[in-house]
């Protein structure tokens, strides 16, 4: 797969998943921008990283829920680099807990972070991707999207809105060669999910045919394919990276 020359913008890009994303785009030559919320530090690493496989990277402080900065970071990634090839939409919170338990601002930090976030990058995008007649946008969703899971209706309900979202997103920009698709990853090995009780992890582990969580590269080597030229027939879809736990 080659993104020699494509440029490219990944929310949440300095941790976890995003981070793994980031870095393998940035391996098959494409140039990576990041967003993050907190760690100044742990954006740069990611930066000097993607530098060091030569090509261009730049980080930008941005709370994914606010609409103004989405269209900044944009404008300014287009103005430095000449064009958005590939967004990832990868910022996302969890605020777990039982909906009898669950107060209304943990139901709004999610929802606000994880789902208002993929409106705003998308609709700032794609205006310099129509202009350009061309693009790829990659939302990370989740399985619990499509399957739902007790104490997380929150974190389900953004999740399954994304992938609404994207294939309304891919029907109204299919004209001008812009495709959308969702990756909708199960149990990845994360900071985030390493904190979970054993015993939810060996649950989680054994609802998983493949028995094993999956590791970051496997989402994001998915992300490349969704991002190369060799899925540009491809558009609306999910792929779950999952190991078949919502088969």
């Amino acid at each position: 797969m080659d993104l020699n020359n494509k440029n490219c913008l990944v929310t949440g890009g300095s941790r976890g998943i995003g981070k793994s994303i980031a870095l393998t785009l940035a391996k098959y030559g494409a140039n990576v921008a990041i967003t993050y919320s907190r760690s100044e530090e742990a954006a740069a690493e990611v930066v000097r990283k993607i530098e060091e496989l030569g090509v261009k990277g730049a980080s930008f402080k941005a709370d994914a829920v606010d609409f103004g900065r989405a269209d900044e970071v944009i404008t300014e990634v287009v103005k430095e680099w000449g064009s958005l090839d590939v967004l990832v939409n990868n910022a996302g919170i969890t605020r777990d807990n039982l909906l009898l338990r669950m107060d209304e601002k943990a139901w709004d930090d999610v929802l606000n972070t994880n789902l208002k976030s993929i409106f705003n990058y998308c609709k700032a995008a794609a205006r310099p991707m129509m202009k350009a007649r061309g693009g790829s946008v990659i939302n990370i969703s989740s399985v619990v999207g499509l399957s739902g899971n007790a104490g997380q209706s929150n974190y389900s309900a953004s999740k399954a809105g994304i992938i609404g979202f994207t294939k309304s997103f891919a029907k109204e920009l299919a004209s001008r060669n812009i495709r959308a698709n969702v990756v909708a990853p199960g149990y990845i090995t994360t900071e985030m999910t390493q904190q979970l009780d054993d015993k939810i992890l060996e649950s989680i582990k054994s609802e998983t045919p493949l028995g094993r969580p999956g590791e970051p590269d496997e989402v994001s080597s998915v992300v490349v394919f969704l991002a190369s030229g060799l899925s540009s027939y491809i558009t609306g879809e999910v792929i779950r990276v999952d190991g078949g736990m919502a088969m």
